[in-house]
Order: structure tokens, then C-alpha cells, then sequence
């Protein structure tokens, strides 16, 4: 809940500084004291738009400060989220410039967005500003998906699982669609190119065996005449390398009959005989085999030419030429078989979109049932509020398949017997409107889980035993939660459970702003002023005693 409140130069208001306590606060003033000064200023605060024309008259910036308390695992786990710091105290911090405003939550500077998503959980406010949680037409489903119950939250849960099997299903419907309007005009190319690919029965790593072939053919002559030489130098020239070596292993064996180390060389020398021979052998196949046509040199050079061809267009390497061609019959794969994958997509979809279109319709059958027990339930409120004639009535509408269903809610408001139901925005008297949301409130309770209302003009238009009864129910709302009124009636000001008065004072250069919580004696005074007007009299100060025993009589029977 608000448990403090801190505003400078903010209109009227220099500096000011008040707690605040659980239940039921009431404001109290002389008209044009400041009292909505104050709640404009709190609002701004919880992240209304900024008006740099509140900024005092003569000072460069106004300053909002509020601290609030209780700061639960849901409230953490969004502060969490936005990078701000979680504690068990919540301060905000708002400067207003001309032009321009600085919003901090615990320190961290935080967008006005940022600081209006934390702040709607954290207190509503009731009157003619912009901060109202009832206003707001797209929250009227939550309230109501609320008040209807655990049956209607287990409904709504199936719906938003269907709802997400339907919305899987279309969308890799559309994006096989996306893709196969590509493919399809793909299809000639990718086809074309696996023919070109396929014709050519490219073999890893030819274009690598195929240039040296080339270059040997290219050199075949010169390759030709150094092998036969060198054949002719190992065995047919008169002086040839294997008859010398004969005849060196011969000596040597001659001298070996005396000389072991001749035997051993010999040996040696009879070795190299049989390996040089071997060598001749090898290089005369080698010459027999070099003979080459210019047929085959064209052949070899069309094939290479050919294969470079594919490697310019298919991205450089042979071997990316081969995963090109698998991949362009992959995709020739999938577009043949697209129809097969498009029609089992349409017919989960058609499934998908039957299942939750009957949980959807169960689920608005549970709404609209909940909406006639809530429109019964407020009228009921209204009447006891002054609003003999008045009616709620929560207005249907289809709208595009959510997950939350098919319905959009709004509610409604006929103010007078033969008036046609209009939007809550739109309802005139600021007092009606806070009356309103105060029966709205009286019956959806605690659902919202704001622990701050406060309400501004409360009290318009009404008096007598209307008075009271609004009294009643604001002290009953606020037996839950922490509640703040503005009020000049002293029926609802004798119910406070803490009573602040709003004081202006003025010097000959300027006017303030001013809040004292009052006592005892202070709220008798202040009450007999709301029964009497400016001339406090006796019978006044008895009237305000009778009215605040009467409360206190009240609260100790449990009313």
C-alpha cells in the first residue's frame, strides 16, 4: 500500500510530506484548497501524462515521490523483468521539467511506459483522471474472467491451449506456403541445374587427377625422349650402367679370393645389378606407355573446361558442386511432396480450429452467465448509491479468434430509466462515475488485487442516507485493502479510520498547500465546518460528536 507521500512545487503545493496508514483515509477541505491537487499529483506519479503547467510558478521542476510497501513475488518478478532492483520497499521518483520528466523506480531511471506497468498494480484512482483501471475497456474481460470463477479459469485455460495448437498449425501452414510460392518458381532453375550437374558425372577430386593428366599429355614428347635416354644409358648403350656393373661385381669376386671385404662389395654390387634391372623394366613400360593422341589432349582439356564451368557457377570447388546438386534434388524433393505436407497442415488445422471453436463458445456461455449475476449484483449497488433507474449492462461483441476466446467485453452504463447504455468513459458527472466504479468495486472485491483505491469526487451530487450508505461501503471496501477519499460530506468523513486536512494559506506574494492529520478534537472541528459551513456553531460540534460516536458505535458491532 501508499505509505508515503512526498510533493514539491507541484501548483499550489511548496512542500509537502504525509503517511499514510491501512483502511480508510479521508480528505477534507475548503473548496480550492488543493485537495485534487494532491491525487493529480499522485497520479502523475503512478505514470499519467506529465504537465509541465503544474511546475510552481518561479521553480524549474516539480518533484513526486511515492513509497509503497508490501512488494509481493508478482510485483518483484516485474521489476525483475524491466532491470530494476527489487526490495521490500517500492520508492518512485518522478521530476517534471518544462517539456520534459525523469521517472526512477528504487533509483534505476525507468521509461513512463515502464513506470505505468508497474504502477497498475499498485493503486487506482477514481474521479476525473486518467488513472482508472475500470476505464479501461480492455480490462473489463479480466474483471469479469475474474468474478465468473474457478470453473470459467479452468474453461479459459483449455481455450488458450487449443487456441495455441490452432495458431502452431496456420502458422507453418503459411510459412510452407511462403516457402513453396519461392520454390515453385524455383522449380525450371533447380531442375535445370541437377540436370546440368547429374549429365556431367563428376567424380570427387577429378579436376585435381585430370590437370596432371593434361600436363603430362601436354608434355608427352619431352617425357618420352628423357625416359628412352635414360633406358638406353641404364642397358642398350655399348657402356650401359647394368654391363658395367656386371663387370664390377665380377672383379670384385675375382679379388674376394682374397679379400673378405671384396666378397662383401660384391655382394653389394650384385644387388644393385638386380635392382637396377628391375629400374629398366619399369622405365621401359613407362616409355611404351607414353603415347598419347591429340584427341585425348583436346578430350582432357574439354572435360576440364567443362568441370571449371560447373566450379564458377556452383561455388568454386568440385566438391561444392556435388553438395549443390543434393541440395537442389532436397528441394525438388520437398516441392514435389508439398501438397501431401499442405493438405495434412490443412486438415490439423481444421481440427485444431473445432476444438476451440467449442471451447470458445463454452467459454462465452460461462461469460454471459457471469455477466447477468454482476449486472443483477451492481444494479443492486446502484439503487442503494442513489441510482434508483440505474442499469450495468455488459455488452458482447465477436471479435478475431484470441486466446482468451472470441469475446469482446465492455461495460455499460444507463444512468436513467430510457437512456441507452453508454460506455463507462463516457458517463459526465465525475461523482456518478466514482459512484459507479465504488458498486463495481463493492462486488468484484479483491479480485484486482490493487491494494490502493482513492477515490476523488466521491461524493457528488448525493447527501442524506445516499451519503451514508457510500460511507458504508467505502469503510467495507477498505476492511481489505487501503482506501483514500476525498469527501466534503460529513457522513463519509466521520467513517475515516484517519482524517487529513488540506489547508491553503496565502502571504502577499504567494499561496500553499498545505495537510494535517488530524486528531480527536481536530475532526470534531473539522466535521462541524462540513455540517455548518464557515460559522462553526455548538449545535454543529454536537451534531459531528453524535456522528463520530455513532461511527465508532458502528465499527465496534462490525459494521
Amino acid at each position: 500500500m501508499l505509505i508515503h507521500v512526498s510533493i514539491k512545487n507541484f501548483a499550489v503545493i511548496k512542500s509537502l510530506e504525509m503517511d499514510l496508514g491501512g483502511g480508510l483515509s479521508i480528505f477534507t477541505g475548503e473548496t480550492g484548497a488543493g485537495k485534487s491537487v494532491i491525487i493529480q499529483a499522485i497520479s502523475m506519479g503512478l505514470g499519467a501524462r506529465a504537465d509541465s503547467d503544474y511546475i510552481r510558478t518561479g521553480e524549474e521542476k516539480a518533484v513526486i515521490g511515492l513509497a509503497f510497501d508490501g512488494c509481493g513475488d508478482a510485483l518483484k518478478a516485474l521489476l525483475e523483468d524491466q532491470g530494476i532492483e527489487p526490495d521490500d520497499l517500492l520508492v518512485i521518483r518522478r521530476e517534471i521539467w518544462p517539456g520534459r520528466s525523469v521517472c526512477r523506480i528504487n533509483g534505476t531511471i525507468v521509461t513512463l511506459s515502464q513506470l505505468a506497468a508497474v504502477c497498475r498494480g499498485l493503486a487506482d484512482i477514481h474521479g476525473q483522471y486518467d488513472h482508472q483501471y475500470l476505464l479501461r475497456p480492455e480490462s473489463h474481460l479480466e474483471v469479469l474472467d475474474r468474478f465468473a470463477g474457478e470453473r470459467l479459469s479452468s474453461l479459459k485455460a483449455e481455450t488458450e491451449k487449443a487456441f495455441a495448437r490452432y495458431t502452431e498449425a496456420s502458422s507453418q501452414l503459411m510459412r510452407l506456403r511462403k516457402g513453396l510460392a519461392d520454390a515453385r518458381r524455383r522449380k525450371d532453375l533447380l531442375s535445370f541445374e541437377l540436370a546440368e550437374i547429374e549429365a556431367a558425372r563428376i567424380a570427387p577430386g577429378e579436376d585435381d587427377e585430370l590437370a596432371e593428366r593434361i600436363a603430362l599429355m601436354e608434355n608427352s614428347e619431352k617425357i618420352f625422349e628423357e625416359v628412352a635416354e635414360a633406358y638406353e644409358l641404364l642397358y642398350s648403350s655399348d657402356r650401359n650402367a647394368v654391363g658395367l656393373l656386371e663387370e664390377a661385381a665380377r672383379r670384385l669376386e675375382t679379388a674376394g679370393a682374397w679379400s673378405e671385404d671384396a666378397r662383401t662389395s660384391a655382394e653389394t654390387v650384385s644387388d644393385a645389378c638386380y635392382r637396377v634391372d628391375d629400374l629398366r623394366q619399369a622405365l621401359r613400360r613407362l616409355r611404351d606407355s607414353i603415347s598419347y593422341s591429340q584427341q585425348d589432349l583436346d578430350d582432357a582439356i574439354d572435360r576440364q573446361q567443362l568441370l571449371s564451368s560447373l566450379k564458377r557457377k556452383y561455388g568454386g570447388t568440385l566438391q561444392s558442386v556435388i553438395d549443390h546438386a543434393s541440395e537442389a534434388a532436397e528441394e525438388l524433393q520437398t516441392i514435389e511432396n508439398a501438397d501431401e505436407r499442405v493438405g495434412a497442415l490443412e486438415a490439423e488445422i481444421s481440427a485444431a480450429r473445432a476444438a476451440y471453436d467449442e471451447l470458445a463458445y463454452g467459454l462465452s456461455a460461462e461469460r454471459k452467465s457471469a455477466a447477468l449475476t454482476l449486472q443483477k449484483l451492481t444494479d443492486r449497488e446502484l439503487s442503494e448509491l442513489d441510482f434508483k433507474d440505474a442499469d450495468l449492462v455488459v455488452s458482447f461483441e465477436d471479435c478475431p479468434p484470441t486466446a482468451g476466446g472470441t469475446d469482446r467485453v465492455e461495460f455499460l452504463i444507463s444512468a436513467n430509466r430510457g437512456e441507452a447504455p453508454r460506455p463507462l468513459a463516457k458517463v459526465a458527472s465525475g461523482g456518478e462515475l466514482s459512484r459507479i466504479m465504488l458498486a463495481l468495486k463493492r462486488i468484484t472485491g479483491d479480485l484486482d488485487g490493487i491494494p490502493t483505491m482513492i477515490f476523488d469526487e466521491i461524493d457528488t451530487g448525493i447527501s442524506g442516507s445516499t451519503a451514508g450508505i457510500v460511507g458504508e461501503k467505502l469503510k467495507s471496501i477498505a476492511s481489505g485493502r487501503q482506501v483514500v477519499c476525498i469527501t466534503h460530506l460529513p457522513q463519509i468523513a466521520c467513517l475515516g479510520d484517519a482524517h487529513y486536512k488540506i489547508i491553503k494559506s496565502s502571504d502577499d506574494e504567494t499561496t500553499m498547500t498545505d495537510i494535517q492529520r488530524l486528531d480527536m478534537p481536530g475532526r470534531v472541528e473539522e466535521i462541524s465546518r462540513l455540517l455548518s459551513g464557515t460559522r462553526i456553531t455548538e449545535a454543529a460540534r454536537a451534531q459531528a460528536r453524535e456522528l463520530l460516536g455513532l461511527a465508532e458505535e458502528q465499527l465496534s458491532f462490525g459494521m
